[in-house]
């Protein structure tokens, strides 16, 4: 798998964690599930399938049982993350995180409610939070081929250490700036004198017009026109034929001791790199940011005695004057995982025949170089 860095291209001057990914962030896992057979005219409910499930589990604990503190921010509301109304009302994030396509949103949410009811959530209710992007230019959506067990699959193989990118579980049939998008993960670890936390981001795109693709601030959509690289769309998506298509959802994980409400400061800041890619939140997109803190432990009801725990639990905040640095790891880290989500994705042909080529990784180079921006 190759990924930004890999072809000499920097995002940002922050510093990345070991992995350069959302599971630098102590105890942060992922998984996916990948679903894709067929090929050839579209069939309902026999394909082309090209699509899957993304899991993320927010800490090492037991994450339905101890909830975190976390925050949102939605830049375009086309588009659908359950659980969103309680995690702004409440300011917690229970539970382990689900991305898929938009038709599969009610199967993996289901599935990750009966995967809490199986670690004993026998006394309570659960929100989960699921994300989705719409893979119908590759995929046979309406088909409803991601069930429970795939899922449970994700879950069950959620992982720390390296994360697959591209075309993988929900990011398996996405479509990014009208080339092969898809899941795409990086980090930031901050200085030690201003605190040392790291910074991480997971983002699944399926948005974006491929003349306003930026990749470390140059104009590398504009120099690959679709009569050099072909559009799955047919056409360019310029500002005489827009068609609206494509979302964003970007998770942002950090082990800074952060309040709600400062985990909604680095969701939105998650936005802002997104928008240095490119993405501008079209009438039709629906671009959606989720950001949590395991900088505090032990908020749950069932973590003091008895079934409502203690009156009071003690909570640490980063100072105001000191979250700056945050801030702009969640950019940097935001801009760089949607770029190797971009770097690492292979061309797909789905529905239709309809192609989603790779950025190619020649002509991104040389653009990047011709710019003077290459770090070799």
């Amino acid at each position: 798998m190759t990924r930004a860095r890999d072809l000499g291209i920097r995002i940002g001057h922050g510093r990345p964690g070991a992995l350069n990914a959302i599971t630098d962030v102590p105890g942060v896992r992922v998984g996916h599930a990948t679903l894709i057979d067929g090929d050839g005219p579209l069939v309902v409910g026999r394909g082309p399938v090209r699509t899957g499930v993304t899991v993320v589990v927010p800490h090492d604990g037991d994450p339905f049982h101890e909830p975190v503190f976390g925050g949102s921010f939605t830049l375009n509301g086309c588009g659908q993350v359950t659980g969103l109304e309680w995690l702004r009302e409440s300011g917690l994030l229970g539970g382990v995180i689900g991305l898929t396509n938009t038709h599969s949103v009610g199967v993996v949410h289901d599935a990750l409610i009966a995967a809490a009811v199986a670690v004993g959530l026998d006394d309570t209710w659960s929100l989960p939070i699921v994300g989705e992007t719409w893979d119908g230019m590759l995929n046979d959506t309406n088909g409803f081929h991601v069930r429970p067990e795939h899922a449970r699959a994700a879950l069950d193989g959620a992982s720390g250490g390296p994360v697959a990118e591209g075309n993988v579980g929900g990011g398996t049939g996405m479509v990014c700036h009208e080339f092969k998008g898809g899941i795409g993960t990086a980090s930031r670890v901050l200085p030690g004198d201003v605190g040392g936390w790291t910074v991480g981001a997971l983002v699944q795109t399926n948005y974006g017009d491929r003349d306003q693709l930026r990749v470390d601030g140059v104009a590398v959509g504009e120099a690959l026109p679709v009569t050099e690289i072909s559009s799955p769309y047919g056409i360019s998506r310029s500002p005489t034929a827009w068609t609206d298509a494509g979302s964003i959802i970007g998770l942002i994980a950090t082990d800074a001791p952060l309040l709600p409400h400062q985990c909604q400061r680095l969701a939105a800041r998650a936005a802002i790199g997104a928008a240095r890619v490119g993405c501008y939140a079209s009438h039709g997109s629906g671009d959606m940011f989720l950001a949590w803190s395991t900088g505090n432990r032990g908020l749950s009801a069932h973590a003091g005695e008895g079934r409502h725990g203690p009156m009071t639990v003690p909570a640490a905040t980063v100072a105001d004057s000191w979250i700056t640095p945050l801030l702009l790891a969640a950019v940097e880290a935001t801009e760089e995982a949607i770029v190797n989500a971009l770097v690492s994705a292979e061309t797909m042909t789905g529905v239709d025949g309809a192609v989603a080529h790779r950025l190619p990784h020649d002509r991104l180079v040389e653009l990047v170089d011709r710019a003077g921006r290459l770090n070799r």
